[in-house]
This record gives structure tokens, sequence and C-alpha cells, in this order.
């Protein structure tokens, strides 16, 4: 009687330890489950990827993505030109995992750009377990979009103000996703208003960029400058036919004064690219011209004035920052 008196006491003891155990074993169990939703789902890995973006880390992204590198420029996968590409990105959610074909997950993320919203999707698998329990999840490999630029008579361009060669004014250009990217043109004597695409995703097709180089303000104001300064000295040549300039005037009476000429309204300064070069459009000039004349007939003496338009043209040539304008005038 007294060994089962005793045993009662043990067996109770085992009892509760055992109920203990299988607690303790159902907790790790449920906190494994949740840990593993919170900390290593699918949804874990795109907010890194994501943050890396932010980052500029592009080696990160790019070992996150599993993603393969085109033939093309990588200006923008790294550094100030990648963060550039997320700060257009606004209203950003990734949305909870959802299961799709073949045990993977699906992870959408939201955004918008200005007034438009996107949308890009990432397709994840499981990879090897961490610490035995928890789970890992790897972004199925795919591709980086590619973006093809061109620009007007220039070599070089930017994304996101990363400067890149443009050999014969082309090149593409790769980029992670989703991201926006603005690429432009820019110099002391021509730019290329800045153009933005916005990536979704690798089967992307992204529209070509194709840069509108054009002068610039200082380039047009330079240029107007040079060919004024030559109206102006065609002015203050004191005769019906100024050398080299487009005004001209004729008269079968006596001029008995000097012959004065104004200019009553410069050109119109229009540059555009041609060839492979630049080209200046014709170019037209108001002057008036004035006078003293007597009739040969009838010997009466009269003030002569009259405004008349004269076309002409202008060759530009340029040398780094140096502009040359050469005036030429047909007779």
């Amino acid at each position: 009687m007294d060994g089962v008196k005793n045993g009662t006491p043990l067996s109770k003891i085992a009892t509760t330890w055992l109920l203990v155990l299988m607690l303790a074993l159902a907790a790790s169990i449920v906190t494994i489950a949740i840990v593993n939703t919170t900390s290593f789902g699918p949804e874990r890995t795109v907010a890194t990827y994501m943050a890396a973006l932010k980052d500029g880390n592009g080696a990160k992204a790019m070992g996150l993505l599993n993603a393969k590198v085109p033939g093309a420029n990588a200006a923008a996968l790294d550094g100030e030109s990648l963060a550039q590409s997320q700060k257009a990105l606004k209203n950003l959610s990734i949305a909870d995992a959802v299961a799709v074909p073949d045990g993977k997950e699906s992870v959408d993320v939201s955004y918008t750009v200005g007034e438009t919203a996107f949308s890009s999707q990432f397709i994840l698998e499981k990879g090897p377990k961490h610490w035995i329990f928890f789970d890992s999840w790897e972004m199925v490999p795919t591709t980086l979009p590619v973006i093809d630029v061109s620009v007007v008579n220039a070599n070089q361009a930017s994304i996101n103000g990363a400067n890149a060669n443009m050999p014969a004014g082309k090149n593409s250009f790769a980029v992670f996703y989703p991201g926006n990217y603005e690429f432009e043109y820019r110099s002391d004597l021509f730019a290329a208003p800045p153009v933005s695409r916005t990536v979704e995703g690798p089967g992307q097709s992204a529209p070509a960029v194709a840069l509108a180089t054009g002068p610039t303000s200082d380039l047009l104001s330079q240029v107007d400058g040079t060919i004024r300064k030559y109206l102006d000295a065609c002015a203050k040549q004191a005769v019906l036919l100024p050398t080299g300039c487009p005004m001209s005037a004729e008269t079968g009476n006596r001029v008995l004064s000097p012959v004065a000429w104004s200019i009553a309204e410069y050109p119109a300064i229009t540059i555009s690219p041609y060839g492979g070069t630049w080209i200046m459009a014709p170019l037209t000039v108001k002057a008036q011209v004035s006078y003293k004349e007597q009739d040969l007939f009838t010997g009466l003496v009269s003030e002569f004035k009259k405004a008349n338009t004269f076309d002409f043209s202008a060759k530009l040539s340029v040398d780094g920052t140096t502009v040359g304008v050469t005036p030429v005038v047909d007779y």
C-alpha cells in the first residue's frame, strides 16, 4: 500500500510535466508559425527589396530580385540614380501574399506616380530553412527591363541625374522595378526637356524615349545678339547699298543728304537640328531708309522714307561652348 501511495505523487508530477511540455511544444509551434508569417513571409522579402531600392543599394536589390542583367547601360542600377527612382513613388503598399500554382506566392506592390496608380507583382518560392524551423522566400529569377533612349545631336544624356554616354545618340538602360526614371540632356548651348518613364515589371515594354534637343535660351540670346550687332553695323553705313548687308534701296533721283538706315524689326532666331548638325532658319529684317532727294525732271526736293523687309540667312558653327554666326547675303 505504501508503494502505491508513494507512486501516486510521482505519477501526478509526471503528468503535470508532460502537460507543461505539450503546452510548451504547442506554444512553440504557434510561435514559429507566427514568426514565419510576420518575419519570414514572402512579404518580408519584398519589403526588404523595396528598402534596398530606396537606399540605392543595387547589389542588395539584385541579390534579392535574382535578376539577370541584360546587355544594357547600368547607370541607374546603383547609388543616387537608383534611389532617385523611388522618390516619385507615393502611397506605396505591400499586399498580403497570395498562393499561386507550384507552391509559389504572389505579392503585389501598389503605388502612385503623380495622379496615376500602378502595381508591380513579385512571384516568390520557398528557399532553404533558417535555423531549422523558419521559412525563407526567394524571388523567382527574372530579367531586368530595358528602356531604349535616343537624343538628337548629342552623345550624352542623363538618367535620374547620372550621366551616360550615348554613342551615335542612342543607348539602352537596364533598370530595376518598380521605379520612375527621368531622362534629360542639358549643356550650356543645347538641352532636351526631361522625359519620364514608370516601369512596373520585367515583362513591361517601356515606351522608348526620344529626347528632342534644342537650343537653350542662352544660345538663342547669344546668336540674337550677334545678328543684331551685325544689322546695327549695316545700318551705320550711310549708303543705299550697305556692303555685305541684306538691306538695299534704289532711286532714279538725286540724293541730297546722307542716307540713314534704321532697324524697325530684328529677325526672330530659330535653330533646328538637321543632318547631325544645327542650322538657322531663314532670317527676315525690317529696315527703314530715309534721305532727302531731288526729282531730276521737276527739281522738286522732298524727304524720302520707306520701310521694307529683307531676307537673308546665316551659318551656325558650334565648337564646344564657342558659337560662330556667319551672315550670308545673296544679291
